[in-house]
């Protein structure tokens, strides 16, 4: 019994020795801003909220899309005149923007601060789809100008076949020229020797 108290004392005092030394490692760490290499280091926290980039460029393309269409020049136009035509033609009182009209200059120098990244935005995206749109072409036109080169090769060779091989017409001309050598080689030797008489010999 003795025995096993001691151990579990020493075990005790271990398990104790060893949650000082993680505590006294933990200290050291937060008071150095080391992390430990056998752990994963925590996120960074972000000043700016997380946002996605696609949603983004496509609400950047849209609205660029937008700016460049008669449609926003005739909303704008519209809404110059009735702010300016307000600001004039009505009493006092009711003006929210008095001559020189400086919230309406400060409305439109944010509209055209905004406008300007917006439109550049969209012009990268647009660039970036014609760079891979490019990309894509050129491959192609490598694929076709292979199989071109492919097709072109494979029908010389069949052509330079055709060439060797020999066409009908060409052995039944061959034919009909051996079959009158041998005719007239036949007719210019006479009959064989010892070959009898036919009846037309005998009858001469």
């Amino acid at each position: 019994m003795a025995e096993r108290d001691g151990n579990r004392e020493r075990d005790r005092d271990g398990a104790e020795r060893e949650r000082d030394r993680e505590r006294d490692r933990d200290r050291e760490r937060e008071r150095t801003g080391r992390a430990r290499l056998d752990q994963p280091r925590a996120a960074r926290r972000r000043l700016l909220p997380e946002y996605d980039p696609d949603a983004f460029g496509r609400l950047s393309e849209e609205i660029a899309r937008f700016l460049g269409t008669g449609r926003f020049i005739v909303w704008m136009t519209v809404v110059i005149i009735v702010w300016l035509g307000w600001n004039v033609l009505m009493p006092g009182p009711l003006r929210f923007d008095e001559y020189p009209f400086i919230f309406l200059t400060l409305m439109l120098s944010l509209q055209a601060s905004y406008a300007a990244p917006l439109i550049l935005l969209a012009q990268n995206r647009q660039d970036d789809r014609d760079r891979v749109n490019l990309e894509q072409d050129r491959k192609r036109n490598e694929r076709s100008i292979a199989d071109t080169e492919f097709l072109t090769r494979e029908i010389a060779s069949l052509r330079m076949g055709l060439g060797e091989v020999a066409t009908r017409d060409w052995i039944r001309s061959e034919l009909q020229d051996v079959l009158k050598e041998l005719e007239q080689h036949g007719t210019a030797s006479g009959p064989a020797p010892g070959t009898p008489p036919g009846p037309s010999d005998q009858d001469r």
